[in-house]
């Protein structure tokens, strides 16, 4: 039965991602879960690998409809991973700013992983690179963050400490999987359309290494619900004006595919240790 329109639910976003996470908890058998995984563009084949004890589809889950964008898997997952029964929650719909639903909606996966009882979340994303020396489906740790979206999450007077909103911690613990992983800024723009070469210069002057149009938003209403933030990004492209070639969504998809089973292994492992 599909879920009402997110417009409808998510009136009270948090009556709306404690009624998501009690269909998860009913549809999955799981009571509550661990950890969760936001599946960003490129990232959708990284969990196939691992234990899947079930899956729900995303629009019968309060609050969801289905991505609107190729490459991003439209089901939650529920993983165990390992032999105590602990539980990843792998949430395969994303809700962007740019499709026009509200930032409750792009915060909503977050808020209802904190609901269904994780401790913390592994954001994750296909972006355009800055540096010429880091090369499509390489993945790099994100160390912090520009909003660039002239809006956030929270409302009203929630005041709420990002000086440490990306792990050092986590961090740390990635690194020790894959000693290869580098950091850098994100920039999230609000798209949909890619970032002109001016404006990926003016964020390159601010400090970030790569740009995109998720996850700053997510990491700041995941913080305000009480969770640890680790932040991975994929660089599918080079930034307009740092490569020479047009940018294109299928471009994204294929250097995604390309780099699925090193994106597989590597969150596979990552998150048993999380």
């Amino acid at each position: 039965m599909p879920s009402p329109a997110p417009a409808d639910v998510l009136a009270d976003p948090a009556d709306a991602a404690r009624r998501a996470a009690d269909v998860l908890a009913e549809r999955t058998g799981a009571e509550r879960h661990d950890l969760a995984l936001v599946l960003g563009s490129g990232w959708g084949t990284a969990v196939d690998a691992m234990d899947v004890v079930a899956e729900v589809p995303a629009h019968e889950v309060p609050g969801f409809l289905a991505p609107v964008v190729e490459g991003h898997v439209a089901v939650f997952r529920s993983v165990r991973l390992d032999e105590t029964d602990r539980r990843a929650l792998v949430l395969g719909s994303r809700t962007h700013l740019y499709e026009g639903r509200g930032v409750r909606a792009v915060a909503h996966g977050v808020r209802t992983a904190a609901a269904a009882g994780c401790r913390g979340v592994v954001l994750t994303n296909g972006c355009g690179g800055l540096d010429p020396d880091v090369a499509p489906g390489q993945p790099v740790l994100i160390s912090d963050h520009l909003n660039l979206t002239g809006t956030s999450p929270l409302e009203g007077a929630t005041f709420v400490d990002l000086t440490d909103l990306y792990s050092r911690r986590w961090r740390d613990v990635a690194r020790e999987v894959d000693p290869s992983l580098t950091e850098g800024v994100y920039a999230q723009f609000p798209g949909p359309h890619y970032e002109t070469p001016a404006e990926v210069a003016m964020a390159g002057v601010l400090g970030a290494d790569l740009v995109g149009m998720s996850t700053a938003l997510e990491a700041i209403a995941a913080r305000a619900a009480g969770l640890e933030v680790l932040g991975l990004s994929l660089v599918t492209n080079l930034a307009a004006g740092v490569g020479s070639s047009a940018l294109s969504h299928e471009e994204v998809v294929e250097a995604g595919r390309a780099a699925g089973p090193r994106l597989g292994a590597l969150l596979a492992k990552v998150v048993v240790r999380l």
